[in-house]
């Protein structure tokens, strides 16, 4: 089976097996190693949908391997997971597969971890391209282009406003590439439609800061069309941020990752689209990018370093 059938149909599998009660793993016979998924929160739903994808593929792949899941307490706890990850490399684990918190901060101990003969890549969130490669190491990205998938949104929200319009851009943390690509989609979408982005501020993608982050920006601007959030978290603050401002239906919101959370606003209209970044895809996938690596007995530099997953924009009419 070609690889990109092969992939398409493992994914389907694991996917498939979601809807079912997935146990707890246990220790796999025979197993052709351990695989860690190194995550950020794990409250948020996006990471949910990642673990549950990951424990479906593990109870259904044809190769056993063990699998250990772990995340931290926040969304913005970068020594706490560099700590982590730390602690995988001296349980000497196979492989990690890692949703950088930071694009920057991880990358010391992920060369670490390459050094010890770890197979190591991430997901979700890319590292920085330029201080990675300045080490020499290949640190594969298995996810999504954000960037393209923000243009998607962005030019959705173009067409319902007008040249001259005034929007603000709640992001996330500044810090993470995914957060400067996804802004900066935004922004150039609004550049094509000649709509002016007043404020930027940031929400480290929780719901809380986010809409704190939309408050400032309504006070400061309140003359502005539209909010665009750099993921539902945020998006959900900013609508009600907008409901305290007395300002809703008067304000245009936009989220990205199509939470389960995020559909009911988007079918009363509270907001107006978001993006699926198939949160459980990415799991899948570089979980068996990992496993077929240490099937293959390939080595870090043997992978490619950009495995694209897909994104859709996601709509009232599609929700």
């Amino acid at each position: 089976m070609p690889h990109q059938q092969r992939r398409r149909f493992i994914v389907a599998s694991a996917l498939a097996a979601i809807g079912t009660v997935v146990p707890k793993p246990s220790k796999a016979a025979n197993s052709n190693g351990t695989i860690a998924l190194a995550l950020k929160s794990i409250a948020d739903p996006f990471t949910s949908s990642m673990i549950d994808a990951a424990r479906a593929f593990q109870k259904h792949s044809p190769y056993p391997f063990e699998l250990v899941v772990q995340g931290t307490a926040t969304e913005t706890d970068v020594d706490g997971q560099i700590r982590m990850v730390e602690n995988l490399i001296a349980q000497r684990v196979s492989a990690i597969v890692l949703a950088p918190i930071h694009s920057k901060a991880l990358i010391p101990v992920v060369n670490e971890s390459i050094r010890r003969g770890i197979i190591t890549l991430t997901i979700d969130n890319p590292l920085d391209p330029e201080a990675s490669n300045a080490d020499g190491m290949r640190i594969p990205f298995v996810g999504p282009d954000n960037l393209r998938g923000a243009k998607l949104i962005g030019n959705y929200l173009a067409q319902k406003l007008h040249g001259g319009d005034h929007v603000g851009i709640v992001e996330g943390v500044p810090s993470d590439r995914n957060a400067q690509q996804r802004t900066t989609g935004f922004m150039d979408e609004m550049k094509a439609a000649h709509v002016e982005i007043v404020a930027v501020e940031a929400g480290d993608w929780e719901y809380a800061k986010g809409k704190r982050a939309a408050a400032a920006i309504l006070a400061r601007k309140p003359e502005i069309r539209a909010l665009l959030c750099g993921n539902d978290n945020m998006a959900m603050g900013a609508v009600d941020a907008v409901r305290d401002a007395r300002k809703t239906g008067s304000v245009l919101i936009t989220g990205y990752n199509n939470s389960n959370a995020i559909k009911p606003l988007l079918r009363n209209g509270s907001v107006l689209a978001t993006v699926d970044q198939f949160a459980a895809k990415q799991a899948v996938y570089g979980i068996d990018v990992a496993l077929q690596a240490l099937l293959q007995q390939r080595r870090q530099e043997d992978l490619s370093a950009y495995i694209e997953t897909p994104v859709a924009l996601v709509t009232r009419g599609n929700a």
